[in-house]
């Protein structure tokens, strides 16, 4: 019987998201065009979700996500909903290897607030209630996805602050979470991921070297990004397990930066105290883990499982890659995941279905041997 923790994340765990089913993106191109109605559309996805949901237990998982079917995107749409921001279409030519032409773009416009009728809050009422004796957890982007893409990164907030300051919008910000945060533990919500792939922005000098040039001091913007985490989750219940998933970027198994986890490890790992981390280990540009001596408490859940790609990894090199990392983390605090979603987009990655379920099969199994009592 493998060993678990007595609470989230668990032993083999998952990023959240999974490949669209082909009738869901029928579905959703029907709606589309005018065809069908919300209504129609919504009950499609209840009836995927729930054969996901199903698929998750069946495959040994502790822990069941809706596979975001609801979302176009990981971020976009939970951050879209809030009050105060505004969204744009852009054009990204060349953007994550030149898979991605257009994006769905965001500014903080007015003052933030998280609504009572954010629709995240009906989605995860269906999920848990589907979930059964299973724990069912949420993914939601990280506060830092809207301070760096609504804020730091906006050409448009640049142009026509909506803040006196930084100070403020970030403060604002960590209150949309805090009120977030509240509002899903009210409706019944103990395991909540936050996805963050903001912190990739300083792994590589290069990327470092585009944040200076637009007159941020990169040491202080990340010291910025921790201070708006940790008030986020500053009233978080205590009975509530709160995640953190950092990654390089993920559209049609492409990605968007790369470097090791260095440059952050100190801001991040030493600070940010989410009960655990989700990270990113799945080849060479994530470099190796000795910045896992940061970490203080906190589990870490190794993404050493790519989505990126079919191939199955070698059980044995998994198990020395996860002996490793017990080096810096002792392995009573240590899990196994894939390194990201599926589909982080509706688009997904570049893979079957098939081939993904043969993914999260090999996790669990292989967290079953490395943790088996």
């Amino acid at each position: 019987m493998t060993k678990t923790l007595a609470k989230a994340p668990f032993r083999a765990d998952i990023v959240g998201s999974f490949l669209r089913p082909q009738s869901l993106k029928e579905a959703r191109k029907q709606y589309q065009e005018g065809q069908i109605s919300k209504e129609d559309l919504r009950a499609v996805e209840d009836l995927e979700i729930a054969r996901l949901v199903e698929k998750q237990k069946e495959l040994g998982l502790q822990v069941v996500t809706d596979g975001e079917f609801r979302r176009k995107y990981w971020h976009a749409d939970f951050i879209g909903a809030l009050e105060g921001i505004r969204t744009v279409e852009v054009e990204v030519p060349g953007f994550f290897q030149g898979e991605m032409q257009k994006l769905t773009s965001y500014t903080v416009a007015s003052p933030l607030k998280f609504p009572e009728d954010h629709p995240f809050l009906a989605d995860f009422h269906y999920l848990r209630e589907i979930a059964g004796d299973h724990t069912a957890k949420l993914t939601i982007p990280g506060p830092n996805m809207v301070f760096h893409s609504g804020v730091v990164n906006s050409q448009i907030y640049a142009d026509n602050p909506s803040y006196p300051s930084i100070d403020a919008v970030a403060k604002d910000i960590s209150k949309v979470y805090q009120d977030a945060i509240q509002a899903f533990y009210d409706a019944g919500c103990r395991y909540l991921q936050l996805d963050d792939t903001s912190w990739g922005a300083f792994f590589s000098q290069e990327s470092r070297e585009k944040i200076e040039a637009k007159g941020w001091n990169v040491d202080e913007l990340m010291e910025k990004f921790a201070d708006i985490t940790i008030d986020a989750i500053a009233h978080k219940p205590n009975d509530m397990v709160i995640t953190m998933h950092v990654c390089r970027g993920n559209f049609k198994s492409a990605w968007l930066y790369e470097g090791d986890y260095e440059a952050v490890a100190k801001h991040l790992f030493s600070r940010v105290n989410v009960d655990a981390f989700f990270l990113e280990f799945d080849n060479e540009r994530s470099g190796d883990f000795e910045p896992l001596r940061f970490i203080k408490k906190q589990n870490v859940v190794l993404g050493l499982i790519t989505t990126k790609t079919a191939e199955l990894e070698d059980p044995e090199e998994i198990k020395k890659r996860v002996a490793e990392a017990a080096e810096y983390v002792d392995l009573d605090h240590l899990c196994l995941s894939p390194q990201c979603g599926f589909a982080s987009t509706e688009e997904g990655n570049l893979i079957t279905e098939e081939e993904q379920w043969a993914k999260v099969r090999h996790v669990v199994e292989i967290a079953h041997d490395i943790w088996e009592e």
